[in-house]
């Protein structure tokens, strides 16, 4: 037996022994879609940090500086379809294999390849809302009220996006940008993504915490969980005396907790486990 072999076998018996997997995911499931990770595989930035919550809502070139950025980088997560990664995880929940899915990504992938039972953990990047009065809109038309108002910083050629809707944009005319605010009461229009340094709503956390309770297990796909809002489900769950294991290129935040550790190609893995396990009861 090789080692993809004995990899392959050691993952089936991970998800097929346990009747109530929880799935935890994160950049990595997203990557061959075309969205780009935040970090490299020894779980350090590969860009600069993502904008802080504060900063965004206290400070006018900042949201400038977002919103410019977003208009180059948002259509990469637009356009992006679910890859193997993503179909072979809602196959599983089909199977009755993953009873719940919590994601830190805010692609909403999960769920345009057939997942149904998601908790969107950091919220999702295609709404935006106002964070005074709640109106809340399609993150692309409100794009279309950026574009109308600032023609400049539409359709730039040779940028590199960045994770989450961003782009590696560099300009020193942000100022000038205009953002378009609330049209019901001129309050700060946001993406519905928790921000860093923002909290996770409660009833998210909620729906999180009680899936994890009733998990009999824990599998992390495509995270290094250096962000504590994942890693703190890793911390639970050892404490709960759940088995953890993870499907990740590089080191997680969780390795010493890990029962098993997998570092293989994410998408190809999970879909190679569907294709040798074709019996939906397997």
């Amino acid at each position: 037996m090789n080692t993809r072999e004995r990899t392959l076998n050691d993952l089936k018996d991970f998800v097929f022994d346990h009747q109530r997997l929880l799935v935890l995911t994160g950049a990595g499931v997203s990557t061959d879609s075309g969205i780009p990770d935040y970090r490299d595989q020894q779980g350090q930035w590969k860009h600069k940090p993502p904008v802080q919550h504060g900063d965004f809502m206290s400070q006018l070139l900042v949201r400038q500086r977002y919103w410019a950025r977003a208009l180059v980088g948002f259509p990469v997560m637009q356009q992006a379809r679910p890859g193997e990664a993503h179909r072979a995880l809602a196959e599983l929940e089909q199977r009755g294999r993953v009873f719940h899915l919590i994601t830190q990504n805010v692609d909403r992938l999960h769920q345009q390849a057939g997942s149904t039972k998601v908790t969107d953990l950091h919220g999702r990047a295609d709404t935006v809302s106002c964070q005074s009065c709640g109106y809340r809109l399609m993150r692309y038309a409100y794009h279309q009220f950026l574009e109308q108002l600032n023609p400049g910083f539409t359709g730039l050629q040779g940028v590199t996006a960045a994770p989450d809707g961003d782009a590696d944009l560099e300009r020193d005319d942000f100022h000038r940008f205009q953002v378009a605010d609330c049209p019901r009461c001129a309050g700060i229009i946001k993406p519905d993504v928790v921000f860093f340094g923002d909290l996770i709503p409660s009833a998210t956390r909620q729906m999180a915490d009680q899936a994890l309770a009733v998990a009999d297990a824990l599998l992390v796909v495509g995270s290094s969980l250096m962000v504590y809002s994942g890693y703190r489900f890793c911390q639970q769950a050892s404490q709960m005396g759940k088995p953890i294991a993870a499907l990740n290129l590089g080191k997680t935040r969780a390795d010493p907790l890990l029962s098993l550790k997998i570092e293989a190609a994410i998408g190809s893995t999970l879909q190679a486990l569907i294709d040798q396990n074709p019996c939906p009861q397997a």
